[in-house]
């Protein structure tokens, strides 16, 4: 694990010095615009971006020690998310709405499996739906997570009327702050722009993204026949991140144009379902030569989108 994160952050230097041009991010938010970077491009950008990357993998990490979502202890998906990370160069060398997606979907699970049964639920609920829609109003990319965080709290069993009164209160409340303070107004809203009948850009990173989401939906569907006799806990934990795997895919299928948003997380849960099927395949006698395969592809993938 240490070392893919160092091969990450070596990938963002060399990125860097060659000059490699940063995510373009095309979408735009209910009143705000999100278009490429948030910072200009630099060493200060990248260095935040990277962060959060390298935190995005560690939180995860730290769910896993408390839920135990993947049964035996195993830092693979935190490789396996650095290793997928690095082969997409752009966005690595400034901090964009792909790294924020990715970091909120990891942050906002730990509400979520925390909240297992909790007749007290109400508050996370609250939390997590508030962040969605403050996401909302710079990038629609983040509308993906209202319907995942719907059936992750119905699968948790805590999705009463409370917690949907929680939950509308949640989604009001960022845009209700904003307009109250001047900030914005609903003249200022615009509907999103999503060209789906236009042909994508066939690129390294587009096959890449195609790839990874094939890899993921079999492991995902491998995994299942296991993850359904696990006890309750464990199952529903399971289940919710498959659910956000397949949001992910077909939000991917609908807003291609934005491919680069939803990577981060894509390349997130893609390394649960991996390290699921390692833990699940301990007997499998070359497993560990998926990893080094994975490993030279990324660093290929990377090395083919740096090089001119």
């Amino acid at each position: 694990m240490l070392f893919c994160a160092l091969m990450l952050v070596a990938v963002t230097v060399v990125a860097l010095a060659i000059g490699v041009e940063p995510t373009n991010i095309q979408g735009e938010g209910i009143f705000f615009t999100l278009q490429g970077a948030f910072i200009e491009t630099g060493p200060v950008s990248a260095a935040i971006n990277v962060l959060c990357l390298l935190a995005t993998g560690g939180i995860l990490l730290a769910l896993n020690k408390v839920f135990t979502f993947v049964r035996s202890m195993t830092h693979l998906f935190v490789s396996a998310f650095f290793l997928l990370q690095l082969a997409h160069p752009s966005g690595l060398v400034s901090l964009n709405a792909g790294t924020l997606l990715g970091l909120m979907g990891a942050v906002t699970l730990m509400p979520l499996f925390a909240s297992f049964q909790d007749s007290h639920a109400q508050r996370s609920i609250f939390l997590i739906f508030a962040l969605v829609a403050t996401g909302v109003m710079f990038h629609y990319g983040f509308l993906m997570l209202i319907p995942v965080y719907l059936l992750g709290f119905a699968n948790m069993r805590v999705l009463d009327f409370k917690g949907m009164l929680a939950m509308l209160i949640g989604l009001v409340t960022p845009f209700w702050i904003v307009m109250g303070l001047g900030i914005t107004s609903p003249s200022d809203a615009h509907l999103p722009q999503w060209a789906l009948m236009e042909r994508p850009q066939l690129t390294i990173q587009f096959g890449m993204a195609l790839a990874t989401s094939a890899i993921g939906i079999a492991l995902m569907v491998m995994n299942l026949l296991t993850v359904v006799n696990y006890r309750m806990q464990p199952r529903v934990y399971n289940i919710s991140l498959m659910i956000m795997l397949v949001m992910v895919i077909i939000t991917l299928c609908l807003d291609y144009h934005d491919l680069a948003v939803f990577l981060p997380l894509l390349n997130l849960m893609v390394a649960v379902q991996m390290a699921q099927a390692y833990t699940l395949g301990a007997s499998f006698r070359f497993r560990n030569l998926f990893v080094l395969l994975l490993m030279v592809v990324c660093l290929a993938v990377a090395a083919f989108s740096i090089l001119p």
